[in-house]
């Protein structure tokens, strides 16, 4: 028995596969898609696709900021969130418009997710640094982190 031959997608195929999984900047399809063109290829290949697709509306980045804010602004700090959407290869705007989202919830989500990993206030100075190293590494910033330990202990219901 013969294999068979390796089915190739096409350049469109395969940035449709990509998309149906889940968002993606334009930077990052560029980045996965560029490794299927042959160097005998057409090199503005990958860029009449993605103009094609962006045209469709099937890439559009704004999206992908409001997936990426969805699925990890309740579990990170903005500084977490807002590397994560530079590094996809989004523009300045679009971080700029997802940063102010963040801004305004910034307290409240470090409170839950302090709230979460520990549920008491620190008994002593090493708890909390402990706790204030956890939420500082999850993307708060310190102000943020000392007032959502501070209101901890303040607050009754919390």
């Amino acid at each position: 028995m013969t294999p068979r031959p390796a089915q190739t997608l096409s350049l469109k195929g395969r940035a449709l596969r990509y998309l149906a999984a889940r968002e993606h900047s334009r930077a990052e399809l560029a980045t996965k898609l560029s490794r299927h063109v042959a160097p005998e290829d057409d090199p503005d290949a990958v860029a009449r696709v993605l103009d094609e697709l962006a045209a469709k509306g099937f890439i559009d980045e704004a999206r992908v900021a409001e997936s990426v804010l969805h699925r990890r602004a309740g579990r990170l700090g903005g500084a977490r969130v807002l590397q994560e959407l530079r590094a996809k290869g989004l523009p300045d705007e679009v971080v700029a418009d997802a940063a102010a989202q963040l801004r305004s919830t910034e307290l409240a989500r470090a409170q839950a997710v302090w709230r979460r990993k520990f549920g008491q206030p620190p008994a002593d100075a090493a708890e909390r640094a402990r706790q204030l190293r956890f939420l500082a590494a999850r993307g708060f910033s310190g102000d943020v982190a000392r007032r959502a330990l501070g209101g901890a202990a303040d607050d009754d219901d919390f």
